[in-house]
């Protein structure tokens, strides 16, 4: 069965990291509670690759991530584009994601420069 990923590209400041990797570990878990089967929040270790010359757009051009940023690639796996939407919108009525503590809390990086996305698979081994 072919499986629905999200993914996101993001630039995190290096600094916030062990704050975004806090917040990583309570989504991962809220994601989960609903029914996510896989997540995924990988920071950047090779962004620069020469893949034999070849000419590409790289994660931090994407981003246009900043000298002091790096960048997260992020992807979760559900059973279906209506799986992902179902666990979403159960997650979204959770109690703490309406909790007002967290209402005005700031994000660890700019909203603004993620890239997000929802993906069929094409291969699935």
């Amino acid at each position: 069965m072919a499986k629905y990923v999200d993914g996101f590209v993001l630039p995190i400041p290096k600094k916030n990291l062990p704050k975004y990797r806090q917040m990583a570990k309570f989504m991962e878990k809220l994601m989960k509670k609903y029914g996510a089967l896989e997540y995924f929040e990988c920071v950047g270790d090779d962004l620069n690759p020469n893949m034999m010359g070849m000419k590409f757009l790289k994660f931090p051009q994407l981003v246009k991530a900043k000298s002091n940023e790096t960048v997260v690639f992020s992807f979760i796996v559900f059973k279906s584009r209506a799986h992902r939407d179902k666990v979403n919108a159960m997650m979204m009525k959770d109690p703490v994601m309406n909790d007002p503590k967290y209402a005005n809390m700031p994000m660890p990086f700019d909203m603004k420069r993620m890239a997000y996305g929802g993906f069929k698979t094409i291969v699935n081994l």
